[in-house]
This record gives structure tokens, C-alpha cells and sequence, in this order.
């Protein structure tokens, strides 16, 4: 006779001030990750539409509102466009290196010198060397850190200039959360590389998608994702191809923006773990 199956109990946090849209409000569901079961159980939450942030995963689950909405790249089918082509050229020098899930003080000092620049006042601002290794060490299913530095002069790694916490799923990857040198001056597209190189890698491995987070229309610092196709977004009938003639007009409508290179995860972090808790009945 086979174990019962034990399901997940669900909570959901009280409501607060939406990073995303001003003037609303957030909340979100969430459930903890843990036991011998929780690669599985992230793999199917991940597929419709939570994040994982240390051992919770979690989705929006606001009252009236629905504007997050998770996407992701069908890696087997991308194709560059022109631009993102010269990103790959520009940075095809960068030594790519797959880390244990273990944090160091040159990822935190990078990681505080882009929130400085990109995030400053934002919910992962204060976090010290404790919480970032909170971030990166607490998990319970397959992960680790994706490191990009440049090379020295004898070919061996040097700076770090990139680095990506990521999860492994059965079938794609999840950019937890990326971060890069923003005051590089000889680098553009830095946030945009270490995309297109877990697509790559998704791709060399055979895993079908890499999944961006939450997509949210009318929020400039999440635009940068429909610049990745083909994309696919979760719907109340499951996953679908984002209209290519809409996404079309949605990369017309950034290109004429001012450019905000933002890294995949801004949706994750430590926003995704300061969770006032309440039972969800």
C-alpha cells in the first residue's frame, strides 16, 4: 500500500503596497518548501506560476488585480534579434562559471553596488551579508550560483562583473535573481547576457524553457522581458505563445523608452520573503 500524499498547506501574506504598480496593493499565497519532495513540488508550482525564495514558493494572489503575469522563453526556439546578437559579441569573452548555492563577500559587495545604482530605497536595500546568504543558501531543491567574470590577461577568471542564483526545474531554468556590475564602463547589456546565456545553456541541455518571473504591463523595470521570443504567458487556460504581433508593438513601445537593463529576478529576492503571515483558510 503506497504513502497517503501529503498536499501543501497554503497561506497568504496581508496586504501591502505593490512594488509594481503605484497605488495598489500586493499579496501573495505561499507554502513551504521541504522534505524529500520539494524538487517536485517546486517543478509544479513553477508551472503555474509561483517563484521560489529561499524555502517558500509563492504567486500574487491580489484582490481585483491580475496585471502579474508569469512568463517564459521556449528556449528551443529562440533566435536572437540584431541587438541581442551584439549583446552576445560584446560579452562572449566572459568566463562562465556554475557554483555551488554558496554565498561570498565579492557576489555581495557586486550585489549592493547594483542595488545602489538600480534599486536605491527598494525592499532588498537594506539587506546585509546575513540576508543575502540567507538568499542564496537556503534552498531546498537544485540550485546554484551562476558566475560571470572577465578574464585576466593569462586567461584564468578575474573580476566578477555577473552572477545569477538559479534553479534547475525538470524542465527549464528559473533566474531566481541577477545581478551585475552597473558601472561598467566598457560593458552594455550586461542584465541582457546573463539572460541569453541561461537560454543557451537551457537549450545545451535540453530542458525546454527558461522562466523570467512575472511580466507586469505598465511596470517600466519589467518591460525588458518581452524582448526575449518566443515567450509564453500563464493564462486561466494554461500556458499560451505570447501574440507576436502584440509583443511586437510591446518591444516598439520599449525601444523608444529609456532603456532600464534590468536583470530577470526583480521580482524575487528579499520582497519574496518578508512575508506577514496569516493562515489561508
Amino acid at each position: 500500500m503506497s504513502a497517503p500524499v501529503r498536499f501543501p498547506r497554503f497561506f497568504v501574506t496581508s496586504p501591502g503596497p505593490c512594488p509594481y504598480l503605484p497605488g495598489r496593493t500586493e499579496r501573495k499565497v505561499f507554502t513551504e518548501l521541504k522534505g524529500d519532495n520539494s524538487d517536485e513540488l517546486n517543478d509544479a508550482l513553477s508551472r503555474i506560476g509561483f517563484r521560489r525564495s529561499q524555502t517558500v514558493a509563492y504567486r500574487p494572489s491580489c484582490l481585483g488585480c491580475a496585471a502579474c503575469v508569469s512568463v517564459r522563453v521556449a528556449a528551443h526556439e529562440f533566435a536572437p534579434s540584431a541587438s541581442q546578437r551584439r549583446t552576445i559579441r560584446q560579452n562572449a569573452d566572459l568566463i562562465v562559471s556554475v557554483c555551488k548555492p554558496w554565498s561570498t563577500p565579492e557576489q555581495y559587495e557586486l550585489l549592493q553596488a547594483y542595488l545602489s545604482e538600480r534599486h536605491p530605497g527598494g525592499g532588498m536595500a537594506a539587506m546585509d551579508e546575513v540576508d543575502f546568504a540567507d538568499m542564496v543558501e537556503h534552498t531546498p531543491v537544485r540550485s546554484y550560483v551562476v558566475e560571470y567574470r572577465e578574464p585576466n590577461a593569462d586567461g584564468s577568471p578575474g573580476r566578477l562583473v555577473g552572477a545569477c542564483l538559479t534553479d534547475q526545474q525538470g524542465d527549464g531554468l528559473s533566474m531566481v535573481y541577477s545581478f551585475y556590475d552597473p558601472h561598467h564602463s566598457a560593458r552594455t547589456g550586461l542584465g541582457t547576457y546573463i539572460i541569453l546565456d541561461h537560454i543557451r545553456h537551457a537549450h545545451d541541455i535540453g530542458l525546454a524553457y527558461v522562466y523570467l518571473g512575472y511580466w507586469v504591463e505598465g511596470s517600466a523595470c519589467m518591460q525588458y522581458k518581452v524582448r526575449f521570443r518566443p515567450l509564453e504567458r500563464l493564462g486561466r487556460d494554461g500556458w499560451e505563445r505570447f501574440d507576436p504581433e502584440i509583443q511586437a508593438h510591446a518591444i516598439d513601445r520599449l525601444a523608444s523608452a529609456p532603456r532600464l537593463d534590468q536583470p530577470f529576478g526583480a521580482d524575487s529576492g528579499k520582497d519574496g520573503i518578508a512575508l506577514a503571515v496569516r493562515p489561508h483558510h
